[in-house]
């Protein structure tokens, strides 16, 4: 038989759905972190509806942090992304720009680069997400320093689970090692990746990594959003 926790002010919360629920600090944040979003989705989603995803998205992430400290917050960007996705899924919005998901299984190492890459050449003229089919607790450290060789800080980055919506709002589906683990829709396009793992891995063998994911970043780009001559 399983014996409850009892949590109890001051301690860490060792069950996070049970933070969630009895912690009243986090449930002030997670509310307040709603009630923003369902302003930004206000005549697309209920208030409700969006209550609903940010306590989801902050269960998913919680379940695999190391640190609680900054969830709320996290988890309201994770429900914005979840939400974006549903909207133009469901036909409430309507974007021009090219819709990118990479997949790894962690969502720790070559995902991240590869979307922060994305942004960085995008400059917005292409809407990127990563996700991981067994996202980790925390992003590769020896990944953010060879990102930060580039200029580039993933050091407010977060491992997110691969979520169906997620999927299916993207036009390009990139994976890097889950394979079977994405679901398949008909209309996008589905792209492979095999690339080193650099999980366990010190900087220097980041760095081939990630110029070959820079590489094909910079080529798939030019692809999706061809430069004007």
């Amino acid at each position: 038989m399983t014996v409850p926790h009892h949590h109890h002010e001051g301690e860490p919360c060792l069950d996070v759905e049970d933070c969630r629920l009895i912690d009243p600090r986090v449930q002030i944040l997670l509310d307040r972190e709603a009630a923003t979003l369902t302003d930004r989705f206000d005549g697309i989603f209920s208030a409700e509806t969006v209550t609903a995803v940010v306590h989801d998205s902050f269960d998913q992430l919680a379940a695999t942090a190391k640190v609680h400290t900054h969830l709320p917050v996290l988890a309201a960007r994770f429900a914005r992304q979840r939400l974006d996705a549903t909207a133009k899924n469901e036909g409430a919005t309507v974007s021009d720009l090219p819709e990118v998901l990479f997949v790894c299984v962690h969502n720790a190492g070559r995902s991240q680069m590869a979307a922060a890459l994305l942004n960085h050449h995008g400059q917005g003229r292409v809407v990127v997400r990563s996700a991981g089919s067994a996202p980790a607790d925390s992003i590769n450290p020896a990944v953010v320093a060879a990102m930060e060789e580039l200029g580039l800080d993933l050091t407010q980055e977060f491992p997110k689970p691969l979520t169906t919506e997620a999927v299916q709002a993207s036009d390009v589906v990139i994976t890097m090692g889950c394979g079977d683990a994405c679901p398949i829709f008909p209309g996008k396009r589905y792209l492979d990746w095999q690339l080193d793992d650099p999980a366990g891995q010190g900087i220097d063998a980041v760095r081939p990594i990630r110029d070959e994911i820079d590489r094909r970043v910079q080529a798939l780009l030019a692809e999706l959003v061809p430069v004007a001559t």
